[in-house]
């Protein structure tokens, strides 16, 4: 809408689901290729953006030559001027941006030398985390005053148009719908492959097996890339239902939070369970989390904790009881087909 302004939302909705399935269907390769260019313009343009904030932060670029200052962090009342509650509610859309991050993991069975390659992305997270996420942040909320944000619109468009680049506008509209896709194409390989697996264990249907010629689980990528089309129905249905002016992101995004903490949950708790039974070979692992099993507990009790800051919270309640609405179902699924299993 930002350069078409009547184009009906749906169409580029379906266009981009096409051709992100003929793409997870061509090979896993082209996967990594559309994986690697949508990061690639999303960190080069958050780059940028932190290089022009730190010159107008530290030598007034854009400003007059007056620098801005590190004052806006403390200014305006302070730190936590919501107090602890807005922090809290904050949260669960954090928890939900890097949901998927578990990814790494599943990759594992398709890359060469797993123990390195692995190792090696997992080590990166936490600088991409430090550089991409928090430096962003950092940036945004030094140069402007927390309570002008919202009336800024993108502080990544403004932070660009203060340095000079008039068409700043353009490019973050750009970089954002690449991030959209970025996230999209990764959901259709991470799934696909899930289901996949539950299929080999026969805790899923057997046609899911099925694989294309190019080694591509067919019948799975095409399963998700219907159950994301959803999302274009939604888009078109609930702002008739809950009203224009309904945080529609809000909903559908923090829906994501609890299903997609239960990955987090198994693999924490497996950890656990793992480092007593394989102890030994625990003791000479050459990749070993840090503190556990106590950082184990701690990730356990702040997942939690989340979970019930958003159902206190007005815009995450309903998204949370859809959650649990889903794992309900999910787990009568699960104890009506397991023994049928085992049978």
């Amino acid at each position: 809408r930002f350069w078409w302004p009547e184009l009906p939302t749906w169409i580029p909705g379906v266009v981009v689901i096409i051709l992100l399935t003929l793409a997870n269907l061509a090979s896993v390769k082209m996967f990594g290729e559309l994986e690697f260019w949508f990061a690639s313009i999303k960190i080069l343009t958050i780059l940028l953006m932190i290089v022009a904030g730190f010159g107008i932060i530290f030598f007034g670029l854009g400003n007059g030559g007056n620098p801005v200052g590190l004052s806006n962090l403390w200014a305006n009342g302070g730190f936590f001027t919501n107090g602890f509650t807005g922090f809290f509610f904050a949260l669960s859309i954090v928890f939900a941006s890097y949901i998927g991050v578990e990814l790494i993991g599943v990759t594992a069975g398709e890359t060469k030398d797993p123990e390195k390659n692995i190792t090696k992305a997992i080590n990166g997270v936490v600088w991409r985390i430090l550089i991409f996420y928090v430096g962003a942040i950092f940036i945004i909320v030094t140069v402007y005053p927390w309570n002008e944000l919202s009336d800024l619109g993108s502080p990544f468009v403004a932070t660009f148009a203060k340095v000079g680049v008039t068409i700043a506008a353009g490019i973050i509209n750009f970089v954002v719908i690449t991030a959209a896709l970025s996230g999209c194409n990764s959901g259709i390989f991470s799934a696909s492959r899930m289901i996949y697996a539950l299929a080999e264990k026969g805790q899923m249907p057997s046609f899911f097996l099925k694989i294309n010629k190019r080694g591509i689980p067919l019948y799975t990528v095409l399963a998700i890339s219907i159950g994301i089309f959803f999302g274009v129905i939604l888009d078109i249905i609930l702002p008739h239902v809950l009203g224009k002016d309904t945080n529609i992101f809000v909903y559908v995004y923090s829906a994501s939070v609890l299903p997609g903490m239960v990955p987090w949950f198994a693999i924490l708790i497996s950890h656990i369970r793992y480092r007593k039974i394989e102890s030994e070979r625990t003791a000479s692992h050459p990749f070993k989390m840090p503190g556990a099993p106590v950082t184990n507990y701690l990730s356990i009790f702040a997942l939690i904790t989340v979970l019930v800051g958003m159902l206190f919270n007005d815009e995450t309640r309903v998204s949370i009881l859809i959650g649990i609405a889903f794992l309900i179902l999910s787990t009568i699924y699960y104890i009506v087909k397991v023994p049928k299993i085992e049978k």
